[in-house]
């Protein structure tokens, strides 16, 4: 049984999130719920908590309006942040709006790592890759399609074979991650085709920052219409973080990496 939405207002099912939550808007388009059940209420409860805390930064994230938590799940509703994904945009559209992501990548990279609560770091993300492999769940649509047909286990080394250099660069340049960096979770002004935030902030938390660059450049490639736009992308966003030289190994090892954590 769900948790009760709350009262007052018209509720309308908006999608189901990766994680297999069901999204709701508010009638007023003013928040949304999402609802979780059974073990995935826990993961819910984790993303309020860093909902929460990044609210005060001032970098457009969601505010949390309402929680509800029973022995059934649990619901978090938050203020909308307003505009549509970046998902949503035609290429010529997002190659406009890039560097305004960009720049909203930065800022979360820019809060002090002293002041976040929350880790994501490289040894916790393996073992999740560990488990998750080890149960059979790796979700083969999340791989590459030239990795769709190797076996999660040897995906899983091949990760494994290069941890002591990732942690060792991690050690010396962790950030505070959104952790989830795809377009989806981009909010963009679709008049000004500026962001105006970032939102799902369940794998918010203490990383290399080539995992953010790995993921959005990545997901943007399924909105690039030919090869010019995207290498325009790629050299806004590392410009943007002010890095000369980007690491292309360490952004491969973070997108093999990421699609195994999922399950």
């Amino acid at each position: 049984m769900l948790p009760q939405l709350p009262l007052g207002k018209t509720w309308v099912r908006a999608s189901e999130g990766e994680s297999g939550d069901a999204v709701f808007r508010r009638s007023d388009g003013a928040a949304f719920a999402k609802v979780s059940l059974g073990k995935g209420a826990v993961q819910l409860g984790e993303e309020r908590l860093r909902t929460e805390w990044l609210a005060p930064f001032g970098i457009g994230s969601a505010a949390v309006l309402d929680w509800y938590a029973s022995s059934d799940g649990a619901c978090l509703v938050t203020r909308a942040v307003a505009g549509v994904p970046a998902s949503d945009l035609t290429a010529v559209e997002l190659l406009e709006a890039w560097p305004s992501i960009a720049e909203r990548v930065r800022a979360l990279h820019e809060i002090p790592v002293g002041d976040c609560p929350f880790a994501r770091g490289l040894s916790a993300m393996f073992a999740r890759a560990t488990d998750v492999v080890a149960r059979n769940a790796v979700n083969p649509d999340f791989l590459d399609p030239d990795q769709q047909g190797i076996a999660p286990s040897v995906l899983l080394e091949r990760v494994r074979a290069e941890l002591p250099q990732r942690l060792a660069q991690e050690s010396r340049e962790r950030v505070v991650c959104h952790g989830d960096a795809c377009l989806p979770n981009f909010m963009v002004d679709p008049e000004t085709l500026r962001c105006t935030g970032l939102i799902d902030l369940g794998r918010l938390g203490t990383a290399d920052r080539y995992v953010d660059f790995s993921l959005l450049l990545a997901n943007a490639r399924e909105t690039w219409t030919d090869a010019g736009q995207a290498l325009a992308a790629r050299k806004s966003l590392f410009e943007v973080h002010g890095i000369g030289a980007p690491d292309d190994e360490r952004l491969g090892f973070y997108l093999r990496l990421d699609p195994l954590t999922w399950g």
